[in-house]
């Protein structure tokens, strides 16, 4: 599939200027420009992160409130239910809470509770309200959920348990009857950072906790481990405070996880230092899959858990469950393909809705993720749910998906989520129904520009620019994410050496030059572009910059990302 190039634009004035007083490449200072970084303070704190430029916990709004509360339920015995979702964000939330509250207050008048996937659903869940009332606990911290639970928490009120929320998904317009909300995206909320994941919300909780009770910083600190694997699973801005909790948390992940992270990456066969992107793609799978295959609290346990036998093996229990995903994952994604493959009219369609009864429906959001990544189109995946459809579906960049879904509503009996991704249910036999109106509503509000999938490209260089005190900058830009990716280059005329091969039928090793500079590179999954190599015109590559190391060496190279004949670039 042929992709959009979106070479972004620099200040050139302001790139100037930070190059004066930076001395660094004005390629590096023009993307620090486009990333908001356009002075010699700014870039300071960017390069050299401190846990002291965190902001005050009680600027947030009810954080008083919700210490106070807390005070009090430990003043007067009360028990407390530390309540959280069942992905990652929410089970390192939960084990950073239930072990601080462990810490200050009575083990014996804590616990934790994550409701199960399929019995209860998402946030807060009745039979979670009536676990906490059959078992005498009058106060609920709820953590990376609830600020949608607005029934369900007056439900718990009738009953005489308090909630604090502990948020940071947008609220709707009539919030919950709770003692406490934290959630920095409401409206009256003046905190000035509105990005944080829900274990980082936890983490501000924890904070004040700490500061009225005059602890340490050492005994919340010891969680930041936790926090950055929320913040890498959850895919926030990798801004402001996320990047200074992810890069000290990445510093303990590496130097002294707790015994379950140290047992996830021991599974995963990591012997280098990590990065955000191992915590991605190694270490949150492992945690997910414990909710999508099994039951959530393990992944709990396996955080609070100190001994590193019992930690392994829960561990396993994780990596075996991560496993059967994979193999779940896999064989459906094969039999959607498939059906796509067989259908000539949904091939030319521009959307995709596919169904199947026997579905797993722990791994069909990742489904609709891989189908949208292959055809490159709102997508929706359903399965059988007892005696209804329920489903995930995906959107391409820029388009909103909710209100697609919204404009369906006739043929739904639930629905909910956000820009980019959504979940719904409907009867079995109002599917195909469902699909032909999904289309009629998408082919008729997005944009021909948006099925086609686009590269964000930081800025052009020369590879005679391209050196090993570049790289060691670009390192120092780490942690990556969501508004602070690796930087992206482009260069044009590059000309194949004559070296350059297909490995593995469908990698290409590149040996490429531009003028007297020559790179290696390797490009994943992009044989289908070997032609343009053969063609030995000048082409143009888009890539990033990469170490490779090979007996005993170590030497720059280019993860190439695409490439295209120089005359088709944008």
């Amino acid at each position: 599939m042929e992709k959009r190039w979106n070479i972004q634009q620099g200040d050139e004035s302001t790139t100037a200027a930070l190059q004066t007083v930076l001395k660094v490449s004005n390629r590096l200072c023009r993307i620090l420009v486009q990333r908001g970084i356009n002075n010699f303070e700014k870039a300071k704190a960017y390069f050299r992160p401190t846990l002291t430029d965190l902001h005050d916990p009680f600027l947030m709004k009810d954080m008083q409130k919700a210490v106070n509360r807390i005070i009090t339920a430990i003043d007067i015995r009360e028990k407390i239910l530390v309540f959280g979702d069942y992905d990652v964000d929410g089970t390192t939330s939960v084990a950073l809470m239930y072990q601080f509250i462990c810490k200050i207050y009575d083990k014996s008048l804590v616990e934790f509770y994550i409701p199960h996937r399929y019995r209860e659903g998402y946030g807060i869940s009745k039979m979670g309200i009536d676990y906490a009332t059959e078992n005498n606990f009058t106060l609920i911290i709820s953590l990376d959920c609830g600020i949608k639970s607005a029934d369900l928490i007056a439900y718990a009120k009738t009953l005489g348990i308090d909630f604090i929320v502990c948020d940071h998904h947008l609220p709707d317009d009539v919030l919950p009857d709770a003692v406490a909300i934290l959630n920095a995206k409401q409206k009256d909320c003046t905190y000035p950072y509105k990005e944080l994941c829900g274990c980082g919300v936890g983490f501000k909780l924890v904070t004040a906790l700490a500061q009225q009770y005059g602890i340490d910083e050492e005994h919340y600190f010891c969680y930041l481990d936790l926090v950055a694997t929320a913040i890498a699973a959850d895919i926030v801005p990798m801004t402001g405070e996320n990047r200074i909790l992810a890069y000290f948390g990445l510093e303990q992940i590496n130097n002294n996880p707790c015994a379950g992270i140290k047992a996830l990456i021991q599974l995963g066969g990591i012997q280098k230092k990590l990065s955000i992107n191992n915590v991605v793609f190694v270490i949150a799978p492992r945690i997910n899959a414990a909710g999508r295959m099994d039951d959530a609290k393990k992944a709990v346990q396996l955080f609070i858990e100190k001994d590193s036998d019992t930690a392994l093996e829960l561990a396993k229990l994780l990596h075996s469950d991560n496993n059967d995903r994979k193999e779940a994952d896999s064989n459906i994604t094969a039999e959607a393909l498939a059906i796509i493959e067989n259908d000539v009219e949904l091939i030319n369609r521009k959307t995709t809705v596919v169904y199947k009864e026997h579905w797993h429906k722990g791994v069909i959001g990742i489904v609709a993720s891989r189908l949208t990544e292959k055809y490159y189109r709102p997508t929706v995946v359903l399965t059988r749910s007892g005696d209804i459809a329920a489903g995930s579906a995906r959107s391409v960049v820029g388009y909103n998906l909710y209100e697609a879904i919204h404009a369906c509503r006739e043929y739904l009996l639930g629905y909910g989520g956000h820009f980019a991704a959504a979940g719904l249910s409907l009867l079995p036999a109002d599917v195909n129904a469902f699909s032909d109106k999904f289309e009629a509503v998408v082919s008729a509000t997005i944009e021909d520009r948006l099925l086609v999938p686009e590269i964000v490209i930081d800025t052009p260089i020369s590879f005679n620019e391209i050196n090993t005190s570049l790289y060691n900058i670009i390192c120092q830009m780490e942690p990556f994410g969501p508004e602070n990716m690796r930087p992206v280059f482009v260069t044009s005329n590059v000309t194949d050496t004559g070296y350059s091969k297909i490995v593995k039928d469908q990698h290409i090793r590149f040996v490429v030059k531009q003028n007297n500079s020559t790179f290696t590179g390797i490009g994943f999954n992009l044989a289908d572009k070997f032609h343009i190599l053969q063609s030995k015109k000048p082409f143009n590559l888009v890539y990033t910059i990469d170490e490779n190391e090979w007996n005993g060496e170590t030497n720059l190279q280019l993860k190439i990302i695409d490439v295209q004949l120089s005359a088709s670039i944008n």
